[in-house]
């Protein structure tokens, strides 16, 4: 990775643009998470309905403080212990941080802070969370490489960040933070 392809899929998605990138164990797909536009246009190409809900990914806890407040200190404590890295933990959003738009049907977020080098430059040169769905359409098996994420989505993705997946075998176990109890393995 070189930091001139980061900087390049930031700028993208400064302008509303859908990036994939490699994560932990699959290619995402991304956009900035408070353009409605972007997500809208994100979700047609996934072939995703809104409801549903999407991921976002973060470099750190500090991106994502807002949805901290009012957790316990053994809430706080389990994200600690399995953050950074392939965790995705389902965060109340009472104050609405998040738009619906990403949220779905639900009133948590999904949300896992990535210990993926590339991931993690992307994040902090964003800025904030992003976006962090599987690169696939919705009833397909998510991407491994760039070639099928090529295949998947061709010109429909406005750039393709270079780089490896982490080696993970399947993508992120989903938890709830309220009750521990896994949603997703």
């Amino acid at each position: 990775m070189k930091p001139w392809q980061i900087q390049k899929a930031c700028e993208v998605m400064s302008q509303g643009g859908v990036v994939a990138y490699p994560t932990e164990a699959v290619w995402g797909l991304g956009c900035d998470p408070f353009n409605e536009a972007a997500v809208q246009r994100l979700l047609a190409i996934k072939h995703r309905p809104e409801h549903k809900g999407l991921i976002l990914v973060a470099s750190s806890i500090e991106q994502i403080r807002p949805l901290l407040d009012g957790l316990s200190s053994a809430q706080r404590a389990e994200l600690d212990a399995t953050w950074p890295g392939p965790n995705t933990w389902l965060l109340p959003d009472p104050k609405n941080f998040i738009p619906r738009w990403i949220k779905g049907q639900h009133s948590s977020v999904a949300v896992r802070v990535s210990g993926h080098l590339l991931v993690k430059s992307l994040c902090d040169y964003w800025g904030g969370p992003v976006v962090s769905t599987s690169a696939n359409r919705s009833t397909a098996l998510p991407a491994r490489s760039k070639l099928k994420v090529m295949t998947y989505f061709g010109s429909n993705v406005d750039y393709i960040l270079n780089g490896a997946t982490g080696g993970a075998d399947k993508p992120s176990t989903i938890r709830s933070i309220l009750d521990f109890k896994v949603v997703r393995m």
